[in-house]
């Protein structure tokens, strides 16, 4: 495939089957977001954002952006605002991975922390101060801007019906909200029978840049009538699929995927025998191996150990 630039090359991940680690009579398959880019699936929310900008002339050639992010999207953002010509200040808690630090300083971006104690909220409330105090800034916020659910209603959705037409249900982390709502959306025209589920942490667990929205925040492009349930997942479940998934499936992903496996799996007692589930993998390993969680040893411990680290 030949393209102009790297923000045309977004999309049109793989579907993989996990065929060693579904139930007896179900199929799981996995949305290998890790391959877009910049190795995440908010490669697709950020181009959305700065091209739906631009579109309606919120976004001006050389202004900056400002986003709150733990990572991924602001890894994203970089390459797209790198394209387009676009300066990024990124807002993120001070406990991310250093490969995240690194990658955002490789492209430019300035870096701007916020408490470790208040996590992905504490970006948010700090990057809001920030764009009220500099009108100049444009400040996309993924977490409110109606393009984060769009770009999954008009890419993820319509790739998985493609490969997929006959999927039962859909398992997605709930972090900005934006993938199980576009994606929910989408598919459930499709069919109203396909079952939505967001794997969301325990209150007070980190399990990864997930959120539990119990906690206070719930963000603003979250459509919850689109979910067909919440479910509940730990991070030392979590982080065991995680590695499971690499050991059995031969899959090196992000601890988030580990959630939404966790919940795949869970959620097949649920439906009729045979049913097909796609849970959506959002990014690759490569950019948690710092933090320890692929270390050989014993998994409760290193769940322990690396309780403290931010990850989406």
């Amino acid at each position: 495939m030949r393209f102009d630039d790297v923000s045309q090359a977004i999309g049109n991940t793989p579907l993989v089957g996990l065929p060693r680690l579904s139930p007896d009579g179900y199929r799981i398959y996995l949305k290998l977001e890790g391959h877009n880019p910049t190795g995440s699936v908010k490669d697709r929310v950020a181009k959305y954002l700065i091209e739906q900008a631009e579109r309606a002339g919120e976004l001006v050639p050389g202004q900056r952006v400002l986003e709150p992010t733990s990572g991924n999207t602001g890894i994203a953002l970089a390459a797209v605002c790198k394209v387009k010509g676009y300066p990024l200040t990124c807002v993120m808690p001070e406990n991310t991975s250093e490969e995240r630090r690194q990658l955002l300083t490789m492209f430019g971006v300035e870096l701007v922390f916020s408490p470790a104690s208040e996590g992905s909220n504490g970006s948010v409330r700090l990057a809001r101060e920030l764009a009220a105090a500099d009108p100049a800034l444009f400040m996309p916020f993924q977490y409110g801007n109606p393009a984060n659910a769009l770009a999954h209603y008009e890419t993820t959705a319509p790739e998985i019906l493609a490969d997929l037409p006959e999927v039962t249900a859909f398992v997605a982390g709930l972090g900005t909200g934006g993938t199980v709502t576009g994606v929910g959306r989408r598919l459930k025209r499709h069919d109203p029978d396909i079952k939505v589920f967001a794997a969301e942490p325990e209150y007070g667990d980190l399990v990864y840049g997930l959120r539990n929205l119990d906690e206070g925040y719930v963000p603003e492009v979250l459509d919850q009538s689109v979910l067909d349930s919440r479910i509940k997942v730990d991070s030392l479940k979590a982080l065991q699929y995680t590695r499971e998934l690499a050991e059995v499936e031969g899959i090196f992903a992000g601890v988030s995927t580990g959630a939404s496996l966790a919940v795949a799996v869970r959620v097949c007692k649920r439906l009729p025998a045979g049913s097909t589930v796609v849970a959506l993998s959002p990014d690759g390993g490569w950019k948690y191996l710092s933090t320890g969680a692929y270390a050989p040893g014993d998994v409760r411990e290193i769940a322990t150990r690396i309780s403290g680290t931010l990850w989406a």
